[in-house]
Order: structure tokens, then C-alpha cells, then sequence
């Protein structure tokens, strides 16, 4: 975590912008984003250079080659350690006419990380601010990966708008909480359809590391975890970079983060090809017929995104894959022919493995929309006996649009790093929750429907049109209140009107 003097130097680059005239946040990430890219850049030739020297063997992966760039300006001079310290209005001619078309020529190149430098837009306005962001860039460690992974997602939880198309940010403890629920193995293949940020595959390639360290011993492991494992679909070319760098800072180095419309072009290459889909697509209304992918209409026939998303998941996901993703609340009770098709098809042709009500505050300020996490497992022959529900009422934050924590760092998001008394689980329900998940075919069986979480018979279900509403399902109980008699209530109130008429005759007579 991200705190004191190293945070104080992140929100100084950061205010730097906004004095500077690029109040958009996103803007911001972007322009640090290609800065952080030449820095590391930079970083990987010097790496090179000292591993020739200290072989005594030519420098294997040249990136900044001998002699001089198109723009006849030598390529040494786009190197960070050098252009950092120029004087500002050199080094703003430098990196506008000379390292920003070298990035846009990178691409195609190496890594997918460098295609999507492609189309790279220099906006940093003035001399003045370059120098300044350079040099407050160059004060921050960036060679420990923790502290890089953590410097680009604090810098990532300021990005305080929703982006278009319903695109807003999945809170670093709800994805969390969906890595826990499905715990990642060494060998899964790892796809976010709708990857943004790369939040989820980040996180998943975190709990590996905790979890795994061993895996990094293995020379096929280890391949598969940088080069196999991960998979990230986005159409948004500022969030590819965004993404492929959150990757990249994250010791992720060939993560598959690619330009894909998810739902508009038909998957041949994607069908069945992944064990685990995690997942907060956004959800924007309706699309035409004509524009969607006629691979996902043959699964349910609908203009619905979060249908489309929904069918776009099965299809992934190889038989046996399982998947964790969150939905809009429509998707559990909607009534028509597709919504209930779909549900049908996750409870009857697969395993539908538990249904977690949010509360409607988890995404504010971004958006007040009531979601669920829907946990399936695909096997093309059914499997569910019951569904595990959870009604998740507190997740550690105030659910206003402030979402203030309510409780001390150690002891919030699903796994604290202390146990939480009674009290303190009625403001952070995710570790309680996360213990039950594992219990769902066991202990759970028996909890009854008052409780915050229960299990339904398929049969049940099934019987009820297979809503998948927690509230068709949860008892109410109702608690038993005696008053006292009206006559009694009505003779204190006589008294008590007796006693004001005493005291205001005492009144008047002092007057």
C-alpha cells in the first residue's frame, strides 16, 4: 500500500497536471503512462548493457539502437537517463518530435504492450510541466515490483468518473473478494472480456504469487504465467494501454491484452479456451441485431448487453471452466423470454454455484446501481443441486457517495489481517461471507432463509421460473411487539395534562 512520503511525491505529479491545465483524469494516467513506458524503456537497456558487460557479449536486445533517429536526432538522446536532464524546453522538443514518434514506431515491434503505443498523443502542454512531471517521476522507486504495481493502481483510484459507455472502475476489494472466491491455479487460463484496467487479471496474478510462489520455480509454470495465463479484451485504446502497463508494472511481461469489440465480432479463436472468466462488463442498454456477434445470438437471441455478456462467458469458457462476474440485478428476476432462458440455461445445462447480492452503494461515486456477483462453473450437462446465496448488506466502506472506511486497514477486504468481532462484521461482511462460500455444501445446507445466507433446491427454482432473486427466496421474520393497553396510555396522558393545567394556574397567579 501506497503511504507517506512515496504518496505525498505521487500526488505532487498529480497536482502537477491539474496546475498545469489537464484537469481529465484519465488524460493524466494516459500522459504518465507513456512517461513510465520510456522510463522502463530505459530501464530494460540499461539491464541489457550491464548483463553484456558482465558477460563480456554483445548487448542481446538493443532498443535504442547506434546513430540517428528518422528526425536526425541521435537515439541515445530519447533515452530517459538522458533527456531527464536536459533544460525543459529542449527536452519537451525532444520527447514531442522525437520520443513520441519513436514509441508510435515501436509498435508491431516486440510486446503487445508496445503495439498499443501505437497510437501514442503527446498532450503535456508546456516545457515547464514536462520538467516538472520528469523529475518528480525520477524521485520515485520503480525498481521494487511491489511498490510500481501499487504506485499505478493508487494512481488508477483517481480516475473519479465514469467513463463512456457505462464503464466504471471495479473497487480493489470487490475484486478481490471474486480472486478469493475462485482461488486461481498455476495452470488456469485467465480471461476479463472486458478487461479496462486490467484489474482482475492483476489480482489474479497477485494471489498466484502469494499463493504459488513456487510456480516461479517451474520453467513451464513460470512460461505459462507470463506468456499463457492472462487475457484481456478491451475496444477502448487509451484502457489497452492503461491495462498492458498495469500489467507490465506488475510483473506480468506477455500478458494477451488486446483490442477486441466482445461483443460485436464472433470468437472462433476464444471458443472454449479459458478455465476461469472474472469479470464487471459494462453494461450500456441495447445493440442491434446486425452489430452482434452471431456466435453469441445462437445462445440466447437478445439485444440486452448483459445477456450478450453473459452468453459471451459460456462461450469462453472450456467445460469445466468456472466464472465469477457481476451483473446488474435485471439479469437475476427479468421477465422476458431471454432473461429467463438464460437463467434456465445456467441452473439446468451447467452449475450455477452461488449468487451474491451487493449493496447498492458498492460502485458510488461512479454509479448507484443494485449488482450481484453470479458464480457458475460451464459443463454442458447441468450439475446444480442447490444455489448459494449471500446478501451482502456492509463492505467495509460507508455505502454514500464519500465511501469512507469504517473500519482500521488491517481488518478490511475479504481476508484481514486480524478476525473481526461481532460488531465489527456488521460493517465488513466479506470475510464472513468468503468463509461460508466454502462451506456451501456443507454447513450452509442447514442455515434457514432468515439467515444472511442459505442454500435453494434446484427443485425450488426451478418452481419459481428460475428468478434468481435473493429476496424470492428469504424469510422475513416478523418480531412480536406488546403495547400497553390504550386505557392505561390514556389515563398517564390525563395525568401528565393535568399537571401542565396545575403549573400554568401557578403561573398565572404569579403574574
Amino acid at each position: 500500500m501506497i503511504t507517506g512520503e512515496l504518496r505525498s511525491k505521487i500526488d505532487s505529479v498529480w497536482n502537477a497536471f491539474w496546475a498545469g491545465g489537464i484537469a481529465n483524469p484519465l488524460e493524466v494516467i494516459e500522459q504518465i503512462t507513456y512517461l513510465l513506458f520510456m522510463r522502463g524503456l530505459d530501464d530494460i537497456q540499461t539491464l541489457e548493457e550491464r548483463k553484456a558487460t558482465r558477460f563480456d557479449k554483445p548487448v542481446e536486445r538493443v532498443i535504442f539502437p547506434d546513430g540517428n533517429d528518422p528526425r536526425d536526432r541521435p537515439y541515445s538522446d530519447l533515452r530517459w537517463s538522458r533527456f531527464k536532464d536536459k533544460a525543459p524546453a529542449e527536452m519537451f522538443e525532444i520527447v514531442s518530435e522525437h520520443v513520441f514518434p519513436f514509441l508510435r514506431e515501436l509498435a508491431g515491434n516486440d510486446t503487445a504492450h508496445a503495439e498499443h503505443m501505437k497510437g501514442a498523443r503527446f498532450t503535456i502542454p508546456t516545457p515547464a510541466l514536462l520538467a516538472k512531471v520528469v523529475d518528480l517521476l525520477s524521485e520515485i522507486p520503480m525498481e521494487d515490483r511491489d511498490t510500481k504495481g501499487d504506485l499505478y493502481e493508487y494512481m488508477l483510484a483517481k480516475i473519479a468518473s465514469a467513463g463512456q459507455n457505462g464503464q466504471f472502475r471495479t473497487p480493489r476489494h470487490i475484486i478481490q473478494l471474486m480472486v478469493e472466491l475462485t482461488r486461481p491455479t498455476p495452470k488456469d487460463t485467465i480471461c476479463d472480456p472486458a478487461a479496462g484496467t486490467a484489474g482482475f487479471l492483476v489480482a489474479a496474478g497477485e494471489y498466484l504469487r502469494e499463493k504459488n510462489p513456487e510456480l516461479f520455480r517451474d520453467e513451464d509454470l513460470r512460461k505459462h504465467f507470463h506468456e499463457g495465463m492472462f487475457h484481456g479484451y478491451d475496444f477502448d485504446a487509451t484502457m489497452l494501454r492503461i491495462g498492458s502497463m498495469n500489467m507490465q508494472l506488475h510483473g506480468i511481461e506477455g500478458g494477451d491484452i488486446r483490442y477486441k469489440d466482445s461483443l460485436a465480432e464472433d470468437h472462433a479463436g476464444d471458443t472454449d479456451a479459458y478455465s476461469l472468466i472474472l469479470a464487471n462488463p459494462p453494461f450500456a442498454g441495447s445493440l442491434d441485431y446486425e452489430t452482434t456477434a452471431k456466435d453469441l445470438l445462437k445462445i440466447v437471441k437478445t439485444k440486452k448487453t448483459e445477456l450478450l455478456f453473459m452468453a459471451l462467458f459460456l462461450k469462453l469458457l472450456k467445460p469445466g471452466g468456472r466464472a465469477a462476474v457481476i451483473v446488474p440485478d435485471g439479469v437475476l428476476f427479468g421477465s422476458s423470454k431471454a432473461h429467463k432462458e438464460l437463467r434456465r440455461m445456467l441452473v439446468e445445462d451447467h452449475k450455477l454455484d452461488g449468487i451474491i447480492k451487493l449493496p447498492s452503494g458498492v460502485f458510488k461515486p461512479y454509479a448507484g446501481v443494485s449488482t450481484a456477483i453470479v458464480l457458475f462453473t460451464k459443463t454442458n450437462s447441468g450439475g446444480t443441486h442447490h444455489v448459494w446465496f449471500y446478501d451482502v448488506q456492509a463492505d467495509g466502506l460507508s455505502l454514500d457517495d464519500k465511501r469512507q472506511f469504517l473500519l482500521d486497514a488491517e481488518k478490511l477486504g475479504p481476508v484481514p489481517e486480524v478476525a473481526l468481532s461481532a460488531e465489527e462484521h456488521t460493517k465488513n461482511n466479506l470475510p464472513d461471507l468468503l468463509a461460508r462460500w466454502w462451506e456451501k455444501d456443507g454447513a450452509e445446507l442447514k442455515r434457514a432463509r432468515t439467515q444472511q445466507s442459505f442454500c435453494v433446491p434446484k427443485a425450488d427454482i426451478a418452481a419459481a421460473g428460475y428468478d434468481l432473486s435473493i429476496n424470492r427466496y428469504k424469510e422475513v421474520v416478523h418480531e412480536t411487539v406488546d403495547h400497553r393497553p390504550p386505557q392505561e396510555i390514556i389515563a398517564e396522558l390525563k395525568l401528565l395534562e393535568a399537571e401542565i393545567t396545575a403549573g400554568l394556574d401557578e403561573l398565572e397567579a404569579m403574574l
